[in-house]
This record gives structure tokens, C-alpha cells and sequence, in this order.
């Protein structure tokens, strides 16, 4: 089993390059990494440590390959409370619903037990036009709070 499951929403695919680049990183970190895009809830394993990384689609919501991840957790409400999480959102400022993907995926997490380590990192792509600079940049100190948190 992989030390950080990285599990990725996208319409467009900034996410998923988002999630490569960050398993890279936490690969030189020297942790072992498991990159899922649009995973079913068998798929998953619901303890250990994830880092989901997803863009927004339409009013605010999960990219469709997703989304059915996230109803299968409320729908059959897992105990997650052996589940650490790291956030990483990608969406546009020029929307009131600017990274509602991750905030979904946050309070969902949440709400059946698990804890997230640090921020959540929004990506506003309008500011970065190669998310994976700033996401690069956050998953240094996601990577030192991982530290102090074994």
C-alpha cells in the first residue's frame, strides 16, 4: 500500500497534471504514492493519507469522473475517522463559485471523521497559468507538516 493516496477530478486535465507533479514531489520526499483520477469508493482505501486534488466544474461543483466518489462517501457514510486528507482546488476567481470542488470535497471528509493536514490550496488559474507552480510550492510545507504529524 501506498504511503499517500493522490486521487484527482477533472474536466479539463490541469488536475490530474497537478496530482503528478505533486506525486513526484512527495516521491523525492521519499514517500510512496498511488495516483488515482476519478476513483470509485471500492477503489479507495478509506484509512492512511490522501491528497485530493480537483478543478471545479459548472456552478461549483465535482468534475463529473469525481463527483460519484463523493456521493458513494455520503450515501453510505464511511467511518473516516482513521482518514488524514490534504486539498488542493483548481477554479477561476472570475466565478462566485471559484474552487467549490474542494470545499465540497473538505466538508464531506469532514463530516465523516476525517482530519485534513494544513490548508486547503485554491489555485486561482487565472493568476497561475501552470498550476503546478503554486501547488509545487504548497506541497513543501504540506510535506513538513506531514513530519511533525507521524
Amino acid at each position: 500500500m501506498a504511503d499517500i493516496t493522490l486521487i484527482s477530478g477533472s474536466t479539463l486535465g490541469s488536475a490530474e497534471y497537478v496530482a503528478e507533479h505533486l506525486a513526484e514531489k512527495l516521491e523525492e520526499a521519499g514517500y510512496s504514492t498511488e495516483t488515482l483520477h476519478g476513483p470509485e469508493i471500492e477503489e479507495v482505501t478509506t484509512e492512511g493519507l490522501w491528497l485530493v486534488i480537483t478543478s471545479t466544474h459548472g456552478a461549483g461543483n465535482l468534475p463529473d469522473n469525481l463527483e460519484p466518489l463523493f456521493e458513494q462517501i455520503e450515501t453510505r457514510q464511511p467511518d473516516l475517522t482513521n482518514l488524514r486528507f490534504g486539498a488542493v482546488g483548481l477554479g477561476s476567481s472570475e466565478y462566485d463559485t471559484f474552487c467549490g470542488g474542494i470545499k465540497t470535497v473538505d466538508r464531506i471528509l469532514s463530516a465523516f471523521g476525517a482530519r485534513r493536514i494544513g490548508d486547503v490550496l485554491e489555485i486561482d488559474v487565472t493568476q497561475h497559468e501552470i498550476p503546478e507552480d503554486p501547488a509545487g510550492e504548497w506541497v513543501k510545507n504540506w510535506i513538513t507538516l506531514l513530519k511533525k504529524a507521524r
